[in-house]
């Protein structure tokens, strides 16, 4: 008996011991990031909406609202909630065909960077239809966090474009693995956007291809040897803006996300800034395109989606709910400016029902060009929620 009773307390001890010291693990890997508690000094004041516009819903009808008007009032109707408006706006748009998993790209040259490798490859991001990219991979060794950036070509976002929009190179500078993506031919052929299964036949609209295609880059990032697929973020500026946001609200798989002043919602007021209406966004028919219909304020003669939308009471609104509760940050300037919070508050609405605080974010420029400042807001953000969080 006494033995029985010393091996007990024994194995009891040597318990109590393993849990002590799981307890100071986790306390020290907790320790290990109490350094970044200057990061979130600095971008907390980003997840809080001025005063006036606190708690400000507007007109907007409420994503924790089904669209019959029965109120969510529990976790599980949230979920199903989110697959209503996950799978009327799949339905509105166009479904997307099969993911393209498994990749095989072509290396087309390796250049040594100081403190990256850059490499120019070629994959498939759309079925049947490859593009060209370019990845920076960071000296070292592990698994990395990773951001896909997006523009009309992929060059800018490497360096090689215009001030302020090299988003992949400062990201790989930061330790992050970055693919740059753009649409090239479509950029200078002038219809801008992806078309599937072509221009003349889309069955999808082309906003919603674009985020297909950035879904398919991820499955391709994600497979890579330096990338801890449970950390990739998308980023873009303007048009890419629209294009990383409906990327990251379409596609649960990105960690958080970064849209600098793409017009988060319908506003037609800004004209040629928040245009959704344009045939190679929400607007799509068959070409040729006419623009003469393309104005300032209410769209006449506009085709495609964007009127049954905007008629039936429809806004972007419902696609950023269904971010939640991924953290996302709006880099606002001219057509995102403060009164952006009035919709955001609606997903800072889903966050707090599901629990969840200090997950949507907006800082504010004046103008709509990305600055110094504003750049560096984004890659804080990227930093605390993919690095330290």
């Amino acid at each position: 008996m006494k033995y029985i009773k010393e091996i007990f307390v024994t194995g009891f001890s040597l318990l109590y011991i393993m849990f002590l010291v799981a307890f100071i693990k986790s306390h020290t890997f907790n320790d290990k990031y109490s350094d970044q508690q200057p990061v979130w000094e600095t971008i907390s004041p980003f997840f809080s909406p001025p005063e006036k516009f606190k708690d400000e819903f507007g007109d907007y009808r409420s994503p924790l609202e089904f669209y019959d008007g029965t109120k969510v009032k529990t976790i599980g109707d949230w979920h199903l909630r989110r697959e209503e408006i996950f799978g009327r706006w799949n339905e509105m748009m166009g479904k997307w065909p099969p993911f393209i998993e498994n990749h095989q790209f072509e290396l087309l040259e390796t250049i040594k960077k100081d403190g990256y490798i850059k490499q120019s490859i070629r994959f498939e991001w759309l079925p049947g239809q490859k593009t060209d990219a370019y990845l920076l991979i960071p000296e070292g060794t592990g698994k990395r966090p990773a951001v896909i950036t997006v523009f009309y070509e992929p060059e800018t976002a490497i360096g090689k474009g215009r001030e302020n929009r090299d988003f992949a190179l400062q990201l790989a500078k930061r330790g992050f693995v970055t693919l740059s993506l753009g649409t090239t031919e479509t950029t200078n052929s002038k219809t801008y956007s992806l078309y599937y299964p072509d221009i003349e036949n889309s069955q999808i609209q082309p906003i919603s291809v674009l985020a297909y295609a950035a879904a398919n880059a991820w499955h391709l990032i994600s497979s890579l040897p330096e990338v801890d697929s449970e950390r990739i973020g998308i980023v873009g500026h303007s048009y890419r803006g629209k294009w990383a946001m409906f990327a990251s609200c379409l596609f649960e798989k990105f960690a958080c996300a970064a849209w600098s002043d793409p017009g988060i919602v319908f506003d037609e007021t800004k004209g040629s800034s928040i245009n959704y209406w344009e045939p190679w966004y929400l607007g799509y028919y068959p070409p040729p395109w006419n623009n003469t219909w393309r104005r300032t304020g209410i769209v006449e003669g506009a085709k495609g989606l964007y009127p049954k939308l905007v008629e039936e009471g429809y806004d972007l609104h419902e696609l950023h709910a269904l971010m939640a509760p991924r953290p996302f940050l709006v880099s606002g300037g001219s057509s995102d400016p403060p009164i952006r919070w009035i919709p955001l508050n609606h997903t800072i609405a889903v966050n707090k029902f599901l629990g969840y605080t200090k997950r949507v974010a907006m800082t504010n420029r004046p103008e709509h060009s990305p600055n110094e400042e504003s750049n560096e807001q984004m890659y804080i953000f990227f930093e605390y929620f993919l690095k330290h969080n």
